[in-house]
């Protein structure tokens, strides 16, 4: 063969192989549809987020993809999940979402983790048009929210809804005669700490009960020692604390070192983790904290089973399950509209009703009003003890020290 053939033939052959692996990429690309997620892998809230969002993530798209992907009018897709790493910074997260909008070119993505990311981040979700079902966020923000973003949904309550649940409880152990009425409060210096602190403040008062030490600490204070002593020095009656992950563990292990005696002890984000139960064993028997499951369902149950064997991790007893149903939802939304079309896909979030592992969800407004408020931790399991239109909470149990 002459050289100037051989040329020919080589070129012939490496464009057609270079045209059959675009047409492959190009045919893999076009039966997969892309579903984009930002949160903490790093930084202050990444352990509560690498329990709650990461594993529900992960299960979901497994589950989606051996079903052979997600149903649409031309055929199944499977899921193509990209994910990035916001190192618990709103601007990078901000970042990584105009990313996914503009370079990836993602079809949905899922919201953030956290109540400041969630707000924080509400204007860009809004900017490129897509659905954001804020599960790990509580406001009392939320109507003035989904009005000025209509793209917005919100599951896991509010900011009042939560107080009220904590303060119902104190109310009925202080009057049946079993503790006085001093409250220790603390709040992480967060969007979400200080809205619950804010919005505590009056209801408690308003109740009869007296805030003896009222103490707000950075998000990350890595140690929390004076702010126990204090609480304790104060004598309450009860503790409550709006805190995230890291200061849920750290104020709860000071308690214990300094064997705070109080009737009512109650720590938010984290109290409902089983790393939690791990850590302290039967020394936080009887704990309150946020959120809470009815674990005894047989839809719970599979669920519990199923994130056990699909992540090799078990779920946290509240804001995991809320995590998944958003997932659910944007799910059947997708499915219901049969394409990646957001804007019909909000649509359809606004005007259909849900079947979840919690029950049927419906948006009113843009607001899921069926959430747990308040769990305890009762014999090892965590159990949800006060809810917003959820059957199935547990007896309220009484602290009896730190044994």
């Amino acid at each position: 063969m002459k050289r100037r053939d051989f040329t020919k033939t080589l070129a012939a052959g490496v464009m057609a192989a270079s045209m059959a692996g675009f047409l492959a990429t190009a045919s893999w690309a076009a039966d997969t549809i892309k579903i984009g997620a930002v949160w903490p892998k790093t930084g202050p809230l990444a352990g509560g987020a690498t329990v709650t969002q990461g594993p529900n993530i992960e299960m979901w798209v497994k589950q989606v993809n051996a079903r052979g992907g997600l149903k649409l009018k031309d055929g199944q897709k499977k899921i193509e999940l990209i994910e990035y790493d916001d190192k618990t910074n709103p601007g990078e997260h901000i970042k990584a979402v105009q990313r996914l909008a503009t370079q990836d070119k993602v079809d949905f993505i899922i919201a953030p983790f956290g109540t400041g990311f969630n707000i924080a981040a509400a204007p860009i979700y809004a900017k490129y048009g897509y659905p954001q079902i804020a599960v790990s966020a509580i406001s009392d923000k939320i109507e003035e929210l989904t009005a000025r973003y209509p793209n917005l949904f919100f599951t896991l309550g509010t900011t009042t809804s939560f107080v009220e649940g904590v303060r119902d409880i104190l109310v009925d152990i202080r009057d049946s005669g079993k503790m006085g009425n001093k409250i220790a409060m603390v709040n992480v210096a967060d969007a979400f700490g200080i809205e619950l602190a804010d919005a505590a403040r009056p209801i408690f008062e308003k109740a009869g009960f007296e805030i003896v030490y009222d103490k707000s600490y950075p998000l990350g204070t890595p140690d929390l020692s004076p702010v126990m002593k204090g609480a304790k020095s104060a004598a309450p009656d009860a503790f409550v604390a709006w805190s995230y992950p890291p200061d849920t563990f750290g104020l709860t292990e000071q308690a214990i070192i300094e064997n705070l005696d109080v009737k009512a002890f109650y720590t938010a984000v984290a109290t409902c983790f089983p790393a939690y139960a791990g850590k302290f064993g039967s020394k936080i028997n009887y704990n309150l904290g946020a959120g809470g499951v009815n674990p005894d369902t047989p839809a719970m149950k599979a669920y519990f089973k199923a994130h056990k064997e699909l992540t090799g991790k078990e779920p946290d007893y509240w804001a995991s399950a809320n995590t998944y149903v958003s997932l659910q939802i944007l799910e059947q939304a997708i499915e219901g509209v049969g394409e990646s079309d957001k804007a019909a896909v909000t649509q359809y979030i606004k005007d259909n009703t849900f079947k979840t592992i919690m029950g049927d969800i419906k948006f009113e407004n843009q607001f899921s009003n069926r959430f747990w408020t308040v769990g305890q931790w009762q014999e090892g399991v965590f159990r949800g003890v006060k809810s917003v239109n959820v059957d199935g909470a547990a007896t309220i149990q009484q602290k009896t020290g730190w044994n």
